[in-house]
């Protein structure tokens, strides 16, 4: 501001373009410049290394069966956590951990299964092909029948060969465990059947699912994984299921999922970066409704498709569409089925929840730490940076993230531990009866 006032004082008055003429012809002597530049990058590596840099917190109750599990079983929980030091602002891990793992992942061969619904609907499951990764496996392996199967439930728009999905699939490689991704209806490449898509409150197709599997490999221990939304259906059906659930499922593990829908969708309809985030979601739903016009139209639906088509938010989007589909009176209720956060009681699996503290989709304030800090066998591992599905560490990150090391690490422990998975299943279940 002084000099600002000085450039006004010798311009007698002037326009304000010659005082910014004025204060950008400052001359800085070169030796002065490099002590600025070294001050602001001791001053940057400072807030790094003190507010950036954290060992991540384990959030679950004291002396619990799982807590002491985790804590043996994912070294990744053990030092700290590294954000990429050029990208720790959270909008900016989210979509760079994207475009990162988009160049960096190669493409996966599957082999597709098309699951027939009840209700006419269809999936796709698409088993990860042994035969075309190096970590082959012999026909007889993959054929066991006592072999674990891990399934990998995508996101809101997301499919089995969407980036982050796909770093899964490479995490579950590295172990002895088959993979399997549910793809939603309509996505995956496949066409809707009926006029009927997938919400997050809504976990019957995954559960059809998950019987198909065990009558297909009826010895075979299952993993269930979800991310975002998917693990908000997956966090669904273990809530809603409770003790079918736990029967039919060994443990689980959700990545980034929006807790407590209310709060994440306030936060994201915040101004600028946010606000943009949520128009493009919006977009990729609309388009995604766009090509199954054929099949979501017409005169006798409960929602008037062009209406849809206009939504500019996810929560217009919602209102207008989901709540609608699905037979909710409004977009309070559907979203008041899909929160999480106070769900956690009726929970008997044992479960993993990795979130970040600046996630857009979901801030700290949404996320139920005090409801995991008392249960026995739901824990949150909560870091300070991460962004939504982000979580890139290390100076130049390559496809393999924090979040990738510590799901790699929670399924081959479970596996090569299935005796304590037993005893973590029992306390579970003697903590939620009770509860009730």
């Amino acid at each position: 501001w002084s000099i600002f006032a000085q450039c006004c004082f010798d311009s007698g008055g002037g326009t304000l373009l010659c005082c910014k003429k004025k204060m950008f012809d400052i001359h800085i002597p070169e030796d002065d410049r490099l002590v600025l530049a070294a001050l602001i990058a001791v001053g940057y590596l400072l807030y790094y290394l003190m507010r950036v840099v954290e060992k991540p917190n384990l959030v679950c109750r004291e002396n619990s069966s799982w807590r002491d599990f985790l804590e043996q079983n994912i070294t990744a929980l053990q030092g700290h956590y590294w954000p990429t030091p050029w990208c720790f602002e959270s909008r900016a891990q989210t979509l760079m951990a994207s475009v990162l793992r988009r160049v960096s992942i190669p493409f996966i061969h599957y082999k597709r299964e098309i699951l027939p619904l009840k209700d006419g609907g269809e999936v796709c499951l698409d088993w990860l092909d042994d035969n075309q990764s190096d970590n082959r496996q012999s026909e007889h392996e993959d054929n066991c029948s006592e072999r674990a199967t891990v399934i990998i439930l995508p996101g809101l728009t997301g499919c089995s060969q969407s980036d982050y999905v796909k770093s899964f699939v490479l995490a579950v490689q590295a172990t002895e465990a088959r993979c399997v991704v549910f793809n939603n209806r309509g996505r995956g490449g496949i066409q809707l059947k009926t006029a009927r898509t997938y919400c997050a409150a809504n976990s019957d197709d995954l559960e059809e699912a998950i019987d198909h599997i065990r009558t297909k490999y009826p010895e075979s221990p299952i993993i269930a994984s979800g991310i975002s939304l998917g693990g908000m259906i997956l966090g669904n059906y273990l809530a809603t299921r409770k003790e079918n659930a736990a029967e039919k499922l060994v443990a689980a593990m959700v990545l980034s999922i929006p807790w407590n829908v209310y709060v994440g969708t306030a936060n994201l309809e915040k101004p600028m970066l946010n606000l943009w985030l949520n128009q493009h979601l919006a977009k990729c739903l609309c388009d995604s409704v766009e090509k199954m016009k054929n099949i979501l139209g017409g005169p006798r639906r409960k929602w008037d498709l062009d209406h849809v088509l206009q939504s500019k938010t996810v929560r217009e989007f919602d209102t207008r569409f989901t709540a609608a589909q699905f037979g909710y009176a409004n977009v309070d209720e559907y979203y008041r089925s899909a929160c999480l956060h106070d769900k956690l009681d009726n929970i008997k699996v044992p479960l993993l929840c990795l979130s970040a503290a600046d996630d857009p989709f979901q801030p700290k304030e949404g996320i139920p730490l005090d409801a995991a800090e008392k249960s026995s066998h739901v824990a949150i591992i909560l870091t300070n940076r991460g962004g939504h599905i982000g979580f890139m560490e290390g100076l130049l990150p390559t496809k393999v993230n924090f979040s990738d090391r510590v799901y790699n690490q929670l399924i081959s422990s479970i596996i090569n531990n299935m005796d304590s998975i037993d005893k973590i299943k029992k306390e579970a279940n003697q903590y939620a009866e009770s509860k009730a």
